[in-house]
C-alpha cells in the first residue's frame, strides 16, 4: 500500500485473495482510527515502516 499498489496488486504479490487484502486493510483502519488507505500510508512513513524513495519487494 505504501508502494501505491492496489488491492489486486498486493494480492498477487503475496499470493492471496483480493478479499484478504482488502480484509486486513479494513482492520488496520478500524484498529488505527483512520477513514482512508492514504492515511495508512501516512502512518506507514510517520513510523519508518516505509522510507521515501525506497523500493518495496
Amino acid at each position: 500500500m505504501g508502494a501505491g499498489l492496489s488491492n489486486d496488486e498486493i494480492a498477487e504479490r503475496l499470493f492471496v485473495a483480493t478479499v484478504t487484502v482488502k480484509t486486513h486493510t479494513d482492520r488496520a483502519m478500524a484498529r488505527l482510527g483512520v477513514r482512508d488507505r492514504a492515511q495508512l500510508v501516512v502512518i506507514a512513513y510517520e513510523t519508518g515502516l516505509v522510507r521515501a524513495g525506497e523500493r518495496q519487494g
